[in-house]
């Protein structure tokens, strides 16, 4: 066939973009690299947190709210004021004054010694604690025999004999001076009264009274006013 060379060729019709969409040309999906993944999956990860921190802290109360709450809980609670309780409260007081009262300390009357009294007084407690605690014999063996001393008298007894593997024996050597015999580790000298005519015998310079075991109450509460008007220390003083 021949081809007519003088026939102009037709050109396309181009077609409007609103007909391009609807006939439905697919677009080209673009490549996403990884760094951009790793953003935006941190992003999408970030996000949600922040909403449930944000309900959290709203949900909790703040730290002064719960400091008091504890606070009321902690404290004890004070219990009703019964009847009568400011009459005691009154009673009391009055008792504290008076036993602050009493409670003055007084310094205990001392005797007027001589120097060699006095320093025989220290060289008895001196020798007092280095003397040993005299036991009867075998007194560890029985307890019947109980440990106050007696003198060893068996003729077969090692401590009668002063055995060096026995025990001590009470004997003169460790008497006490002969100044200070007898003397209150105060310096007074002792005196027994049993009423208030025998304080009269007493000098209150060298001499404390003491009370009978067998005094009642009255005639010691007597004794005792009456010693202290005339000056007179008692050794076992009860009121």
């Amino acid at each position: 066939m021949t081809i007519d060379k003088n026939i102009e060729p037709v050109a396309p019709v181009e077609k409007p973009q609103a007909e391009v969409e609807e006939v439905g040309v697919e677009e080209k999906p673009t490549k996403t690299t990884t760094k951009q993944k790793k953003t935006t999956t941190a992003k999408d990860k970030t996000e949600p947190a922040k909403d449930k921190k944000e309900e959290q802290k709203e949900a909790k109360p703040k730290k002064s709210e719960v400091t008091t709450k504890k606070e009321a809980m902690d404290k004890p609670k004070k219990p009703a004021p019964k009847k009568g309780s400011a009459k005691k409260v009154k009673k009391d007081s009055a008792k504290d004054e008076d036993e602050k009262d009493k409670k003055v300390y007084k310094p205990k009357q001392k005797p007027k010694l001589d120097d060699q009294t006095s320093a025989m007084l220290k060289l008895r407690a001196d020798r007092k604690a280095k003397k040993p605690k005299f036991r009867r014999q075998e007194w560890f063996r029985y307890k019947r025999v109980g440990e106050e001393w007696r003198k060893p008298r068996g003729i077969h007894s090692k401590t009668r004999r002063h055995f060096k593997y026995r025990q001590n024996v009470a004997s003169i050597g460790f008497s006490s001076p002969k100044e200070a015999r007898g003397l209150h580790p105060s310096g007074f000298m002792e005196v027994m009264v049993f009423n208030t005519k025998d304080l009269e015998s007493i000098n209150p310079d060298l001499q404390a009274a003491r009370i009978g075991h067998s005094v009642g109450i009255r005639s010691r509460i007597d004794i005792e006013e009456r010693a202290q008007v005339l000056g007179i220390r008692v050794l076992n003083r009860r009121m």
